[in-house]
């Protein structure tokens, strides 16, 4: 079975977190990937004895999410993004030659099994394009030959520093330890291929780390924050911003020399506003509103016809 005795009790340490077994699903998916590099049929089967679960619906979990494999993938997983902003930027020709440099297809492992490359859709860094994870950390505004060498130091088992790593970004040493710490067990077994958490800590101790590769983390803006009530600045950041001017209506030079209010002479055949004409209609008894012009279309009369049947 994927899981073995020892991973196991980790396995139950997970499902006690939890009031009903079933909802460990996702983080028994993650361990299994630790243990077996993907999700495998007999996998499958393991999480759903585990978890009083049929194969069907942990499969259709396990399908339904991108992030759980169905074969087994390399050390690296490369993910390049191949979404507007990326290609527009030179993603497409980065996954090619990555490809091309593996001699395998896209999603596909190099034949040492140390990296898979694929294509992912947006990673959510535009500003950044075009970016390129390695076990879900950033490398971002690579141009091609910069991803050529990352990609060079992967396949000599070397991980060069993130993006963000001055901000205390780590990339997993390996898919088995990302998957790992996704479970929730926290840091992974030594077997893992070591800890990501251990390669920063060399960093934080005064050693010389490596150059990261592509563009260095913009710093950031400098903000103020306003004590409650503080008025809006006029001016500098956090500013309104001004508002558009509006054109004046143009006027009728006709209708600028009449009085307020007056409207002018009302429409042949229409009786002033509030005159008896106005509120009931010209022929028949008073019907509760406004006539609407036409014989027999008032129907909402509550008085009484007279004798002779009007006010049908």
């Amino acid at each position: 079975m994927p899981l073995s005795d020892q991973t196991l009790a980790r396995a139950e340490e997970l499902i006690a977190r939890y009031p009903q077994r079933r909802s460990a699903l996702l983080p028994i998916l993650f361990l299994l990937q630790a243990e077996d590099g993907y999700v495998s049929p007999a996998g499958v089967a393991q999480a759903a004895q585990l978890l009083g679960l049929t194969k069907a619906e942990v499969g259709a979990v396990a399908t339904f999410y991108t992030m759980f494999r169905r074969r087994p993938v390399g050390k690296y997983l490369v993910s390049v993004c191949k979404t507007l902003p990326c290609q527009l930027r030179g993603s497409r020709e980065i996954s090619a030659a990555i490809a091309e440099r593996l001699d395998v297809p896209l999603g596909g492992t190099d034949q040492s099994g140390m990296v898979t490359i694929e294509e992912v859709e947006c990673l959510a860094a535009c500003d950044g394009a075009p970016v390129v994870q390695v076990n879900t950390e950033n490398y971002e505004r690579l141009s091609t030959s910069e991803a050529m060498e990352l990609l060079e130091s992967l396949l000599r088992d070397e991980v060069p520093p993130p993006t963000f790593a001055a901000d205390g970004s780590v990339t997993e040493p390996s898919t088995a330890a990302l998957h790992w710490r996704l479970a929730g067990l926290g840091d992974p077994p030594a077997g893992f291929a070591g800890t990501a958490a251990a390669g920063a800590g060399a960093s934080a101790n005064g050693q010389a780390g490596e150059r990261s590769i592509g563009r260095e983390p913009s710093p950031p803006e400098p903000t103020e924050q306003r004590e409650a009530g503080e008025p809006q600045p006029s001016e500098g950041a956090g500013a309104a911003a001004p508002e558009a001017p509006t054109e004046p209506e143009p006027q009728d030079p006709e209708a600028a020399h009449e009085a307020p209010g007056d409207e002018g002479p009302a429409p042949e055949g229409t009786a002033p506003e509030g005159s008896p004409e106005r509120r009931q209609p010209a022929d028949g008894p008073p019907t509760g509103r406004v006539a609407d012009g036409g014989e027999g279309r008032d129907r909402s009369s509550t008085a009484p016809p007279d004798e002779a049947g009007e006010g049908r």
